[in-house]
């Protein structure tokens, strides 16, 4: 065993030993401000409540400088609202006042009228033609609605149309004018005066428009050239059917002259000049009757347009007409009651959909239906 002497032991002792560092570790800074708020440490204490006196002291110093000091002297005015004049009644006369304003005015009795003034940029006339295509359900008098114009022009620019005006097919084409009137084709030894003459119209009007490129009446005319007749006139040509003549049967019912509605449905086409009919808008095979009491005199399929049609003779001059039926169920010569189904409704020949055409002649001229229906 190594024994050791106390100085060698304070020697080792002081070898090992650690030089105290001045930095507080944060819990004995802790430590040393609780020590100062508890009064336990009254050497800091003292010196603290020193600092916080000076520091007073210097802030009230501070408010004494300011307080001697010049500042600027700011002045806020107040707003002065302007008092407003009552109104007064004007000395002027409207005239006067519309004048002193620079416009003008139109004298109109004890009223005078402003003219204010604005730019009307008028719709311009068409001035080409068109070609349109038939639509299904559609009509001579739905397509001249269409265009602004009378449907007549419609049929008399259109060849195909001039005797039957049924006669549209879906897809076909048809020449829309610019204006009432005829599309004239010319033909040889046609002048511009008896197409004038044939038309009712003056010679100066075909001249006069512009898209028949005319300079005066004297113009040689070459066959086969279109010219449009503004505000021409065609004749109206009614159709015929060849029709049972032969003797009235035996037992044929006489007609009322009352007639009735022979089918159900909205009016699609009106009566016209050039559709002097009704046609009547309803469901495919809707029941049709007869309108008045009389006798079959014609029952089948018409070339003309009509397709399947019926023709009754009421006995007393009057003859009603049934046409583009899908079905047909009476026969020539057979006597009909009014109201007595006779066939259904089709859209059978010259049709763009089911409908009635229907007709009443009295002696064969053609009258509108709606004055004899009840």
């Amino acid at each position: 065993m190594i024994e050791v002497s106390p100085e060698q032991s304070e020697i080792r002792s002081g070898e090992d030993a650690t030089p105290a560092s001045p930095w507080r570790s944060g819990s004995e800074i802790v430590a040393a401000v609780r020590r100062i708020l508890m009064g336990e440490d009254e050497e800091n204490l003292s010196l603290i409540r020193a600092f916080s006196h000076i520091a007073l002291l210097v802030v009230v110093l501070g408010l004494v400088l300011v307080g001697r000091l010049d500042l600027p002297d700011w002045q806020i005015t107040q707003p002065v609202l302007l008092s407003t004049p009552l109104p007064t009644a004007t000395p002027q006369t409207l005239s006067e006042l519309i004048g002193n304003r620079g416009g003008t005015t139109i004298n109109s009795g004890p009223l005078t009228r402003s003219a204010v003034p604005f730019t009307t940029i008028p719709e311009r006339p068409r001035e080409d033609i068109l070609l349109y295509r038939v639509q299904p359900g559609d009509t001579v008098f739905g397509i001249a609605e269409k265009f602004g114009l009378k449907p007549e022009s419609i049929q008399w620019a259109n060849e195909d149309l001039e005797l039957n005006p049924d006669l549209l097919r879906v897809n076909d084409e048809l020449v829309i004018l610019p204006v009432d009137g005829v599309y004239h084709k010319v033909k040889k030894g046609d002048t511009l005066s008896k197409i004038a003459r044939r038309y009712k119209v003056k010679p100066a009007d075909i001249v006069n428009y512009p898209w028949n490129k005319l300079s005066s009446v004297d113009d040689v005319l070459e066959p086969g050239r279109y010219l449009i007749v503004p505000g021409g006139e065609k004749p109206f040509i009614p159709r015929t059917v060849s029709i049972y003549k032969g003797k009235i049967p035996e037992g044929a019912r006489r007609g009322t002259g009352n007639f009735v509605w022979p089918v159900s449905g909205t009016i699609t086409q009106p009566f016209w000049r050039g559709h002097r009919a009704l046609d009547i808008g309803s469901w495919y095979g809707s029941p049709v009757v007869a309108s008045d009491s009389g006798y079959v005199v014609y029952a089948g399929w018409d070339n003309s347009g009509y397709g399947n049609l019926i023709i009754i003779d009421h006995g007393n001059g009057y003859r009603t007409y049934y046409a583009h039926l899908s079905k047909i169920l009476v026969r020539r010569g057979e006597s009909v009651a009014r109201g007595q189904r006779i066939g259904s409704v089709g859209s059978t020949g010259n049709s763009t959909g089911p409908h009635l055409h229907f007709e009443i002649r009295l002696n064969n001229v053609l009258r509108n239906p709606i004055g004899f229906l009840k």
